[in-house]
């Protein structure tokens, strides 16, 4: 070892050994302290978060040693944490499936052993070396519903030492041409569940990129073929799989982002973000070999294959797949899969709270509910009606360097996507950081006259920055999209708290309590601004929601132009539980909304439309570009019905004369 990894080693087993004689010594007094001082101990822990921090400080040092060494030996993949649970835990479950049957609502469940898993890989990896040769450094393309298959295919990909790009499988035409073309795919393998969409493709493929191969599979087949003993097997050799020029922060997998805005970007998930980084989230998530984690989102996004497969086999627990998010079927799934840990994203929980009672809703073994976007209007609601102890929100983004989590029980914490010990705020203070906004313009990050940046005053929305600690390689830290250096260029933030330093964007508002929790406010690209001032689309949302939770399934808030008015103004989408409802009821609704609102004039949403279904991306998150293009008064087509706040006062249809008069300016907005 080089000097510098003996005093790294030295300072860790000198940290371990602390907090072991600390343990040692606290815990037989541990029961006699709590009846004499335990309601101090518990406003001290809830203030400085003391519990955690002695379950996630130790493991972190021991995680950082073990990683340092795993790096040193060119072992750093995800392949050799693979190896070393298929040694440890080659009994246990390492992927659950829920099988959907013809008959609706039933299932049929898989489970396969991480002993299995290997043996299958290896068919597999066979497979796709000899017959199909796919070779180590190949950029491969996987187009595959949630199944084991796509996980088979993942890991083959890694043992051959090839690089996995994830389709989302719905993608198709010039977006799908775009994905494959920036991320130099050599091939790609297709379930014939996901083959729709590529297949209509084809043709355009052919002509942009004559030379990719497109490899349907026959599902069936193959897996008679991967659970044959007899079946021929392949090992990657170690140094073709790692070979000496590989570096850590080099691509694991490629990730495409949802497409809200634009044609989708490749974000690199570098080895280090997926092997150590999933391991210590799936820590402080409280997952081990014993758990087992329920995911219905996509494994094309990273929420699913970092944060839920790569984090819970790191740990030797199990991946529970669903095919497809079912908000009827959801709860019977997890019951099937004895789920420990489920995961949600954008708009999940509040879809499983308008569905009728179920009676699997508490009949599982969930502890952990975790995951991002889970609103603080119904966040006791769903823990309340679902049984769960924890609600483990955290804040990311696909191509982050570092994600931000809570581990909240009871009522405090509420809402909060960062929630750390007093030590561990202090040590991620140097990573994370929110910096102050342009008190005219919150799209813009402010600077003072030395044209520095600076940090976000407790209650003040800022945006959330995170270190870039060699800034002349930027790419240690932040590895960006592949083949776009622009984009990735645009999320690298310099000289912002002395001249030289780097920071990656986040383009995302948050805040900070005075306790230290961290809240999110909005995407950056979702705040408005109408006369003269900054509305936040989150705000107006959880207000118009909490008027009227019976009958508003949903609330979409965005701001949309107006001709001849600068800034955008309020425009509410709303999905009623009852969709049949007449438009004099509706009128109703929405005065009797406005009524109980406690918006300044210029958050109320101006204008409305009720619509019977929300559309999203397929992550699950709202799709708001489109809903910011909405065409006045009528839509494009010409068949929208919208309701408007004349005068400030009351919401009226929005008729072909008034808006004449809008857009003549007799009547002012």
């Amino acid at each position: 070892m080089s000097p510098v990894q003996v005093v790294i080693f030295v300072l860790t087993r000198i940290f371990l050994l602390f907090f072991r004689l600390i343990k040692i010594i606290v815990t037989p007094i541990q029961k006699p302290l709590g009846y004499l001082f335990g309601d101090y101990f518990e406003e001290l822990d809830r203030k400085h978060g003391f519990k955690e921090e002695w379950y996630i400080i130790p493991y972190f040092l021991k995680g950082v040693f073990c990683y340092i060494l795993s790096v040193r030996r060119h072992r750093f993949q995800n392949w050799y944490l693979f190896i070393k649970q298929v040694q440890q835990n080659g009994d246990h479950p390492a992927i659950s499936y829920a099988r959907p049957l013809a008959e609706k609502g039933e299932f049929q469940l898989e489970t396969y052993t991480y002993s299995e898993t290997y043996d299958i890989v290896l068919r597999l990896s066979h497979i796709l070396h000899s017959n199909y040769n796919v070779q180590a450094g190949d950029y491969v393309a996987i187009d595959c519903t949630n199944k084991p298959l796509f996980v088979f295919l993942w890991l083959s990909m890694w043992n051959i030492g090839a690089i996995p790009a994830f389709l989302n499988y719905n993608t198709k035409g010039t977006p799908l041409v775009h994905s494959l073309k920036i991320s130099n795919i050599t091939q790609v393998f297709i379930d014939p569940d996901a083959s729709k969409p590529i297949s209509e493709s084809e043709e355009e493929i052919k002509n942009a990129l004559p030379n990719i191969k497109l490899n349907y599979f026959e599902e069936q087949d193959l897996m008679r073929q991967l659970l044959n003993p007899q079946s021929p097997e392949f090992l990657q050799e170690d140094d073709v799989r790692t070979p000496l020029s590989l570096t850590d922060f080099q691509p694991s997998m490629l990730i495409y982002t949802s497409g809200t805005t634009g044609l989708p970007k490749s974000a690199i998930m570098s080895w280090r973000k997926s092997s150590v980084g999933c391991q210590m989230f799936g820590h402080v998530l409280h997952m081990n070999n014993e758990s087992t984690v329920f995911t219905a989102m996509p494994l094309f996004h990273s929420t699913a294959a970092l944060l839920g497969a790569c984090a819970i086999l790191s740990k030797g627990g199990c991946i529970a797949l669903s095919h497809k998010f079912s908000a009827s079927t959801f709860w019977k799934q997890v019951y099937l899969t004895e789920a420990t840990h489920i995961q949600y994203v954008g708009e999940v929980c509040r879809y499983l709270l308008h569905t009728p009672v179920s009676k699997y809703e508490r009949m599982h073994k969930v502890k952990v509910a975790y995951g991002n976007g889970l609103r603080p209007d119904i966040w006791q609601d769903f823990r309340k009606r679902f049984n769960i102890e924890v609600i483990g929100e955290f804040y990311a983004a696909t191509e982050a360097p570092f994600a931000t989590t809570t581990f909240q029980r009871g009522k405090f914490g509420v809402g909060a996507c960062r929630n750390y010990g007093t030590i561990i705020q202090w040590f991620l203070s140097f990573q994370q950081t929110l910096v102050r906004m342009d008190p005219n313009d919150d799209s813009v990050i402010y600077r003072n006259s030395k044209g520095l940046c600076e940090v976000a005053p407790v209650g003040e929305p800022g945006e959330m920055l995170m270190k870039i600690f060699f800034p002349r390689k930027p790419e240690t830290s932040f590895q960006g999209y592949l083949g776009n250096s622009k984009e990735t260029k645009s999320k690298v933030l310099r000289n912002v708290f002395k001249h030289g330093d780097a920071w990656y964007r986040c383009g995302d508002l948050l805040k900070a309590d005075k306790y230290g929790l961290w809240y999110f406010l909005d995407r950056m690209g979702d705040t408005f601004r109408w006369k003269s001032e900054n509305v936040s689309t989150t705000e107006v949302e959880d207000q118009l929601t909490a008027t009227n939770k019976e009958q508003y399934a949903q609330v979409v808030v965005v701001g949309i132009k107006v001709p001849k008015y600068e800034g955008r103004a309020g425009f509410a989408v709303i999905k009623l539980v009852d969709n049949s409802i007449d438009i004099a009821t509706k009128i109703r609704l929405l005065n009797d909304s406005l009524s109980r609102l406690s918006l300044p004039s210029y958050a109320m949403p101006l204008f409305v439309k009720f619509v019977n279904e929300i559309k999203m991306t397929d992550n699950h998150k709202v799709l708001k570009k489109l809903y910011r293009e909405q065409k006045l008064p009528k839509g494009l087509d010409g068949n929208d019905t919208i309701f408007w706040l004349k005068n400030y006062k009351r919401y009226e249809v929005l008729t072909t004369e008034d808006w004449e008069a809008i857009d003549a300016q007799t009547i002012k907005l």
